[in-house]
């Protein structure tokens, strides 16, 4: 590939990826899913969601093809999957009860903790910012027949867009001290209902994919 067309290719990888993460969108997201923990352990919530989200992506562009033959798995039936998933953490967002943010016991500590690293993990880092979208617009900026140099382009350039979505994330602390205890909880019940709207989108497109791939009357 010339230098001028890897100059183009990286370009549309970079707008692929940045409608796909949406750092922007998902940062109102972020902020109603981690109000309730302090700033360093946000910072540390926003950095694991990151790396969750590069480690998958960059294992899709070297292996996903190879992973989905051998599990029989399907890209629409990674998005019902997927859609599921968040749906689920939107209903439990929409219906969130005050939580223990004042704390002080070590085991209640403990037990935000170990919320916080599994909201890094699920839903933030996957599905939220690798999901089945994202793996399948890396899987195809890759390609069938992928070359190296393509790999390592797609992988460098996710790894700029987690960059940018962990400052993104990071600085919403900042939108936080500007906004009052009674708007953040408006914003997570807000954020709650998109993420359903948005899991039942995912359903509606893996459904749609299951109807193509058996060539299903619609």
């Amino acid at each position: 590939m010339r230098l001028h067309d890897l100059y183009l290719h990286g370009i549309t990888v970079f707008m692929g990826f940045f409608a796909m993460l949406n750092p922007i969108g998902n940062i109102p997201v972020f902020l109603g899913m981690v109000q309730q923990f302090d700033k360093k352990t946000q910072n540390k919530v926003a950095l694991r969601a990151t790396i969750t989200a590069f480690t998958i992506i960059a294992i899709f562009c070297v292996f996903g093809h190879i992973i989905f033959r051998i599990f029989g798995i399907t890209v629409p039936a990674f998005q019902i999957a997927g859609g599921i998933i968040v749906f689920i953490i939107g209903f439990q967002m929409l219906n969130a009860k005050e939580s223990p943010i004042h704390a002080q016991s070590t085991e209640e500590k403990e037990q935000m903790m170990k919320i916080a690293h599994d909201m890094a993990i699920t839903p933030l880092g996957i599905p939220l910012l690798a999901g089945p979208g994202t793996i399948s617009t890396a899987m195809n900026f890759v390609g069938v027949e992928k070359s190296m140099t393509n790999v390592i382009l797609v992988i460098v350039i996710f790894g700029i867009m987690c960059l940018i979505t962990y400052l993104l994330f990071i600085s919403s602390r900042v939108i936080a001290n500007k906004i009052n205890p009674s708007m953040l909880k408006v914003v997570s019940r807000i954020m709650g209902l998109i993420l359903a709207v948005i899991a039942v989108q995912m359903m509606i497109n893996g459904i749609e994919g299951t109807i193509d791939i058996f060539n299903l009357p619609k």
